[in-house]
């Protein structure tokens, strides 16, 4: 399988090539913006690859020679790259959030013509986590549980809330048969009384926090807290890769966590 993963010299980039090498995956391009300072060297000048003499190199651009893209750069970044991709069929693995309605419907309509896997979070315990909030949600919200989203971040985070939030939202609302339109994000000022439908969505930016997730369902004397922390950016990774063996070779269209990891 050759690998090309955009933003390959970012956070999460090294950690993906790091443990795609060690599996012996072939790197074929590391994408970065202009003006990095390893545009141009091979992925050997900048990696630990061992005796595979096969690796490619960074560049801005990506190239056709590759089975499969994973990418966890931005919303404008991956289209880019993904309309790129769709034109020569190859597949991609899509970590990114904070796209646009406009943007989510033009990947749907780029599937047609790639293989893509899409999720708003790669790792195994949080999809696990989607599938109880959905469940428990079914069983408490219709007996008058106040549900609450928190999520904490780093301070690097661009969007607000995070797409694992987003998701947790769904699961709400289909479980519980809730409307999107009753979330509340964040709450100032004198609001009056909590609405019994509402859906409280909290997003928390400080230090280094890696992801954090937990959903409340609140009751009168009780409550339950469904939490995921991350320990590291490792989980993501390895979802990434995982998620990327998956989809070479699958037939054109949308995937998701749940397709690779065998949870529908």
């Amino acid at each position: 399988m050759r690998l090309t993963v955009i933003g390959g010299y970012g956070r999460m980039g090294k950690r993906i090539i790091e443990l795609a090498l060690k599996e012996g995956i072939t790197v074929s391009c590391a994408v970065e913006m202009q003006g990095s300072p390893v545009l141009g060297k091979k992925i050997s000048d900048v990696f630990v690859v061992g005796e595979n003499e096969k690796h490619g190199v960074f560049s801005e651009n990506l190239i056709s020679e590759t089975d499969v893209v994973i990418d966890f750069s931005s919303p404008e970044s991956t289209m880019k790259h993904l309309r790129m991709a769709s034109k020569n069929e190859i597949s991609y693995v899509i970590g990114t959030t904070g796209f646009s309605k406009e943007q989510e419907i033009e990947i749907e309509k780029l599937s047609k013509t790639a293989s893509i896997v899409k999720s708003a979070n790669m790792s195994l315990g949080v999809n696990v986590l989607f599938q109880i909030t959905k469940q428990v949600s079914s069983m408490l919200g219709p007996q008058g549980y106040d549900i609450e989203i928190v999520e904490l971040h780093h301070n690097k985070k661009k969007d607000s809330p995070s797409g694992t939030a987003k998701k947790l939202l769904d699961c709400i609302v289909e479980g519980a048969g809730k409307k999107h339109e009753d979330a509340v994000y964040g709450r100032e000022g004198i609001l009056g009384e909590r609405k019994k439908e509402e859906i409280g969505v909290m997003a928390v930016r400080a230090g280094d926090i890696i992801g954090e997730h937990t959903v409340y369902l609140a009751g009168n004397d009780e409550r339950i807290e469904l939490t995921h922390r991350a320990h590291s950016r490792d989980t993501f990774a390895r979802g990434a890769i995982t998620a990327a063996k998956f989809v070479v070779g699958k037939p054109h269209g949308l995937y998701d966590m749940k397709d690779v990891l065998g949870l529908k």
